[in-house]
């Protein structure tokens, strides 16, 4: 799976994902920040799915319907931790996310917003 990573994810999942056989971009390889709304558009580009911390890339997503090419959203994830839930997420919910599905990733918790159909 083609993944974004938001500079606010730690930088040492990279090398777990790409080992796992995923090609991964981190934000926090760039020269700048250039915003959430230049990440979200770049990961579209790119068609990879964004995986983050920041719940602004939601709102951005659902409330402004911005386009995107899915949302991994880790909350209170460790750093250590990072890498292995975006990999179990992928596993259990990898062809949503191609779909464009918002997910949350909750310690005990997974919520799996599905993307509107068009008619």
């Amino acid at each position: 799976m083609k993944l974004l990573l938001d500079s606010c994810v730690w930088g040492g999942a990279v090398g777990r994902l790409r080992a796992a056989g995923h090609d991964v971009v981190w934000s926090g390889d760039w020269p700048a920040d250039p915003g959430d709304e230049e990440i979200l558009a770049r990961a579209v580009a790119e068609g990879r799915v964004l995986v983050t911390l920041d719940k602004d890339f939601g709102e951005l997503a659902v409330v402004r319907e911005l386009p995107h090419s899915g949302i991994l959203r880790l909350v209170a994830q460790s750093a250590l931790q990072q890498a292995e839930v975006t990999l179990r997420v992928i596993e259990a919910h990898g062809a949503d996310l191609a779909a464009g599905a918002i997910i949350t990733a909750e310690a005990g918790r997974l919520r799996v917003r599905l993307p509107r159909t068009q008619d």
